[in-house]
């Protein structure tokens, strides 16, 4: 079977089970709650657990990749996951579905970097750019498909089968790893940078958690704002005692190549945007609209439609203008395309409706696959953990933010608008918040050169 396709399409299987798995869990969370006897707001720490462990580990797979083997290590990670999954589906009580979950996140964690990895090393650079819009595919598809699976599920089955589900994709996902992909790794690794490690997933951690427990009052608001400061303290001391380390385990110094740069800290903006689009689109048909949980995922599918009709076009299109020109532009189209989701109200057509939302899909997920790929432009093969290790950590920060922000622009547009609870005029300036946010990345990406991927995109 052709390797730009199965290979990726074997990662992907990975990242939208634990995309979906997320957000079947946020639908599902009242229900859940009743069978252990927890209110819903408690039961949040399930949510926060699974990102205390992404944080703890995503930092350190690079380097377990690089010791043990991509191979051997995607493997295990999905074995950790599907274990964590079994676990969840069978837990009776609060304590246990919380390590269930934490479990899930130490799998999660690995799978997807490392998965990176591997499509890096196995694929030529000509045929990287197709081989990520296969990757980036699930990404789009796992956050729109999961609340209407999840509300399905929980409705006419049982909210055990939600995870009970990962287990058949997750031996798929074995058996299809064990024959397709080599079992790549490093001759002589670096050593672990042990220090680098406690201290990296300390700052990750606090920082991922504060984000996570904004807002979900589950602690004073005080508190998830100190947890997130000291966390982003942690990190910075991290990388400014890493600049000067031998082999840091988070290396900054990657942040030096301008496609690197460009990928990580411009992407990061753009995905603060993003991210924010699975909340805040959902919440806006639902309490704003007075749409169900199934309207509203209807709905948000259409973003699938359109990324899917981009995929077809991706390569062309690098092809014709290059990374930096696409970039750029397409930042702009993706911000145009994301704010006009404010306008939406009750008297707003479903047809209408579902062509703003495919196109919000189309240009993002555009965006999506030019900066996964050419954030391994001018990367060495040798160096493809350490920067993915990188790479991960400033994205899911960067998502959680999202989140925060998004949240942060309702409830002060509610406020100033002197309502008392969510009104449909609250969300237009917030989708514009969002949308202006994925034009922020232009400044970073415009200082690309011109000739930046040529290579991927296969320009002579």
């Amino acid at each position: 079977m052709h390797r730009p396709f199965i290979i990726p399409l074997i990662v992907a299987c990975a990242l939208f089970m634990e995309n979906m798995d997320a957000t079947v869990i946020s639908t599902s969370l009242p229900v859940l709650a009743r069978d252990l006897g927890q209110s819903p707001i408690t039961l949040k720490l399930a949510l926060t657990a699974y990102v205390v462990g992404l944080g703890v580990f995503i930092p350190v797979c690079g380097w377990v990749a690089d010791r043990f083997g991509a191979r051997t290590v995607f493997r295990s990670a999905i074995g950790i996951f599907m274990l964590g999954s079994l676990l969840c589906a069978v837990s009776s009580s609060l304590e246990a579905f919380v390590g269930a979950r934490f479990l899930q996140g130490m799998g999660g964690a690995m799978m997807v970097p490392v998965g990176r990895i591997i499509i890096f090393r196995a694929i030529p650079r000509a045929d990287l750019v197709k081989a990520i819009g296969y990757l980036t595919m699930p990404a789009l598809f796992g956050p729109v498909i999961g609340p209407p699976l999840g509300g399905f599920i929980t409705t006419y089955f049982h909210w055990r089968w939600i995870f009970l589900v990962n287990i058949p994709v997750s031996l798929l996902g074995l058996y299809l790893a064990g024959r397709f992909i080599s079992n790549t790794r490093e001759a002589s690794p670096e050593p672990l940078d042990v220090r680098g490690f406690i201290v990296s997933a300390l700052g990750s951690s606090f920082t991922m958690l504060g984000l996570a427990l904004l807002g979900s009052h589950l602690v004073p608001v005080e508190w998830a704002i100190g947890m997130t400061l000291v966390g982003v303290i942690v990190l910075w001391l991290y990388f400014r005692q890493a600049l000067h380390a031998e082999h840091p385990l988070l290396d900054p110094r990657f942040l030096q190549i301008p496609t690197f740069r460009a990928s990580v800290l411009g992407g990061s903006l753009f995905r603060i945007g993003l991210g924010s689009v699975p909340f805040l689109l959902p919440l806006a048909l639902q309490e704003g609209m007075g749409m169900n949980a199934f309207q509203s995922g209807a709905i948000t599918c259409a973003s699938a439609f359109g990324a899917l009709f981009m995929k077809s076009l991706g390569p062309r299109v690098l092809k014709r203008w290059g990374f930096r020109q696409v970039l750029m532009v397409n930042a702009l189209l993706a911000g145009l395309a994301l704010a006009p989701f404010g306008l939406f109200n009750s008297h707003t057509s479903i047809m209408v409706m579902l062509a703003v939302v495919a196109l919000g899909g189309f240009f993002p997920s555009l965006q999506f696959t030019c900066l996964n790929s050419i954030v391994y432009a001018d990367i060495r093969s040798e160096d493809a953990g350490r920067a993915t290790s990188l790479a991960s950590v400033v994205q899911q920060l960067s998502l959680g933010l999202g989140v925060i922000v998004a949240g942060m622009a309702l409830q002060l547009s509610n406020h100033l608008q002197g309502h008392t609870h969510i009104q449909e005029s609250d969300f237009w300036p917030a989708f514009l918040v969002i949308g202006l946010f994925s034009i922020l990345s232009i400044p970073v990406t415009r200082k690309l050169p011109h000739d930046a991927g040529s290579e991927m995109a296969q320009r002579g």
